[in-house]
């Protein structure tokens, strides 16, 4: 819901610093794989018991997962660029939740596991939406430049971040969280069901 707001805010600095990491020659793709590991380490500092710390690499990690695009647009875009763009993220976001659970599975299991459900149906209407965007050739760029048709919903990725952020400075209030945000992931992704039934009617 947040996403278009907030690209307009931070794609002008990003672009800016993009196009001085594309003149030094650094890749989108290497910039991807900084942010990914950024994430896992986050995961993994929850998982041991550290989710306040974890922010710092986390917070890095969605840096580099803004800035990964203003390199590309800087340098050099591929299909290739875009595609570990969204399958880092859809790692480093099934990654944070696991932490939590393994950190006291007891008492964030089962909200871990609902959230990582609604993860899952998200992310297949999201992508799923893209691909017939893209067999009919749909363009938007009010979430900045994709390489993914974006359709818009009530949570979108600034919404995950400040939701991952919530639980690493109170984790242990990570069980009503997640219940909570995984009820609104369904809610975003029955959305992107009725808004997909009336723009690809047919065939």
């Amino acid at each position: 819901m947040l996403d278009g707001v907030m690209r307009r805010l931070i794609d002008p600095p990003l672009d800016r610093l993009g196009i001085r990491l594309a003149a030094c020659g650094v890749t989108a793709d290497a910039v991807t794989l900084v942010g990914l590991g950024a994430g896992l380490l986050a995961a993994a500092m929850v998982a041991f018991g550290a989710p306040g710390l974890a922010l710092v690499p986390l917070l890095a990690g969605r840096l580099a997962d803004g800035l990964d695009g203003a390199v590309a647009r800087a340098g050099r875009k591929t299909d290739f660029g875009g595609y570990l763009d969204i399958v880092a993220d859809f790692l480093v976001y099934g990654a944070v939740p696991l932490g939590f659970v393994l950190m006291d599975p007891a008492a964030n299991g089962a909200a871990g596991a609902f959230l990582l459900t609604s993860f899952y149906v998200n992310g297949a209407t999201f992508l799923g939406f893209a691909i017939l965007a893209e067999r009919r050739k749909m363009e938007t760029r009010a979430r900045g430049t994709k390489s993914l048709y974006f359709t818009g919903g009530l949570l979108e990725g600034t919404e995950t971040i400040a939701f991952f952020v919530a639980i690493c400075l109170w984790p242990g209030l990570f069980a009503p969280l997640a219940w909570g945000f995984g009820a609104l992931c369904f809610v975003t992704a029955l959305s992107r069901v009725l808004l997909a039934r009336r723009v690809f009617p047919e065939g």
